[in-house]
């Protein structure tokens, strides 16, 4: 990953961008995996959004994308979550049936930003295996707390 540049000003932005499916259906299949990648590579040649990585389980997707800093995270989310749902629903008209309100995506979603020099690969790996294997562990931190004054 370069350093892009604008006019005004040069950055490294990435996030990692998790939303589950409305309802949490189990919705997201092979082909509508497939699809999904389709239509985010024609969201990032029209939008200034640059998608690195993508991975999906069953009821959520991750995202790994970057963007321009006047490119909101919102705005990341709302162009994302309501074109594929518009596409979505054209190609497989059976989902709406799945789904009760014609919702795709639920309405929230986390958002974490990634360095690209600590932890960038790690991200984007874990994001381009959701779905293929099994997590077995779970690593705890314990929690940090405040210095005695």
């Amino acid at each position: 990953m370069a350093i892009n540049k604008s006019w005004h000003c040069a950055y490294e932005i990435h996030y990692h961008i998790v939303f589950p499916v409305k309802y949490l259906r189990a919705l997201l299949r092979p082909e509508i995996e497939a699809e999904l990648v389709r239509i985010a590579g024609e969201i990032q040649e029209r939008y200034e959004i640059e998608f690195e990585q993508m991975g999906a389980d069953r009821d959520h997707i991750h995202l790994l994308c970057s963007a321009h800093p006047k490119v909101s995270i919102g705005r990341i989310v709302r162009t994302f979550k309501s074109i594929t749902a518009i596409e979505l629903f054209k190609t497989f008209p059976a989902l709406q049936d799945e789904l009760w309100g014609g919702e795709f995506w639920s309405d929230g979603y986390y958002v974490a930003t990634v360095g690209e020099r600590n932890n960038w690969e790690t991200v984007a790996r874990y994001v381009k295996n959701q779905g293929h294997q099994p997590v077995t562990t779970l690593r705890r931190f314990a929690q940090l707390s405040l210095p005695d004054l």
